[in-house]
C-alpha cells in the first residue's frame, strides 16, 4: 500500500475565496485606476475564468469583449501595468479581511506538518499574490511551510498545461502516485491529471457546476468535524470531513 508523501495545493477558490470578491474586485479597481470604463460583473468573471492566469484573461477580455479598443500605448505593456496595479489592489483586499479561507484548509495544512506530510502550492497566480494572501490567512511564518510554491509566470504554459504540477514534481523529486492534489476547476483539474497526479476537487460558485472528469472525489469543501462536506462525487467511506487517512485511501493502489 502506497503511503501519502505529499498535499499540493491550488490557491484561487481553493485556499481562499478569492475570486468573486478578491481577484475580480481588484481587477475592476485596476480598469478604473488606469481610466478605462470596463467592468467585470460576476457573471461575466465566471466566463472569463476558463482562462487561466490575470494577463491572459485581460488579453481574452480586449480580443473578445472590446475588439475595437485602441490603447494609448503598447497593448503589452498595457496589459502589465493593469496586471500589476490588480496585483496591488489585490494585496489591499487581502488586508482588509474580506477574502476568507476556505473551510478545513488550516486544519488539513496542520495535519500534514504534524505527520511529515511534504506542501506544495501548484497555482497559475503571480508569486506576489500568493505570499501575501498566505502570511495573512495562514500567519507570517506560513510560506515556509510549502516546500514549492510554484507560481504562473515560472512555467511556459498554465493550466490546464501540466507544466506547473511537472515543475514540482521535478524539483520536489515526488512520485505522482503517492501525492494528492487538492484543485477547485476544470482547468486545474485537467493540469494535475495530466501531470499523473490523483485529484480531489472542492467546488465553489463558480465551479460548482462544471464537470470534473478524472477527479477522484469532488466536495463542496474540505469539510470540518462541526461543519461536514457534501459529496459531489466519490466514495469517502464515510467520512464527513477531509483528513491524511481519506487522502490515503484516495491514493491509486
Amino acid at each position: 500500500m502506497k503511503t501519502l508523501e505529499a498535499l499540493i495545493f491550488d490557491v484561487d477558490g481553493t485556499l481562499a475565496e478569492t475570486e468573486r470578491d478578491g481577484h475580480r474586485v481588484a481587477f475592476n479597481q485596476a480598469f478604473q485606476e488606469c481610466g478605462l470604463s470596463w467592468h467585470w460583473p460576476v457573471g461575466l468573471y465566471g466566463q472569463l475564468l476558463r482562462v487561466a492566469g490575470g494577463k491572459e484573461r485581460i488579453r481574452h477580455y480586449i480580443d473578445r469583449y472590446q475588439p475595437t479598443f485602441q490603447p494609448s500605448t503598447d497593448t503589452d505593456e498595457l496589459v502589465v501595468a493593469l496586471h500589476q496595479a490588480k496585483a496591488r489592489h489585490f494585496q489591499s483586499l487581502v488586508a482588509s479581511n474580506v477574502i476568507p479561507l476556505r473551510p478545513g484548509v488550516r486544519r488539513l495544512i496542520e495535519a500534514a506538518r504534524r505527520e511529515g506530510v511534504r506542501l506544495a502550492i501548484a497555482t497559475t497566480s503571480a508569486k506576489d499574490s500568493v505570499i501575501p494572501l498566505l502570511e495573512h490567512l495562514l500567519g507570517p511564518e506560513s510560506p515556509t511551510w510549502f516546500e514549492m510554491i510554484a507560481a504562473g509566470d515560472m512555467v511556459p504554459t498554465k493550466k490546464p498545461a501540466p507544466d506547473i504540477y511537472n515543475l514540482v514534481i521535478d524539483t520536489m523529486n515526488l512520485n505522482p502516485s503517492t501525492c494528492l492534489v487538492i484543485e477547485d476547476s476544470r482547468q486545474g483539474v485537467d493540469a494535475a491529471i495530466a501531470a499523473g497526479l490523483p485529484t480531489v476537487v472542492t467546488v465553489n460558485d463558480y465551479t460548482r457546476s462544471s464537470a470534473m472528469p478524472g477527479a477522484c472525489l469532488v466536495i463542496s469543501h474540505l469539510g470540518e468535524p462541526s461543519l461536514p462536506f457534501e459529496v459531489l462525487w466519490g466514495e469517502v467511506n464515510n467520512a464527513y470531513y477531509f483528513s491524511l487517512d481519506l487522502a490515503q485511501a484516495l491514493l491509486p493502489s
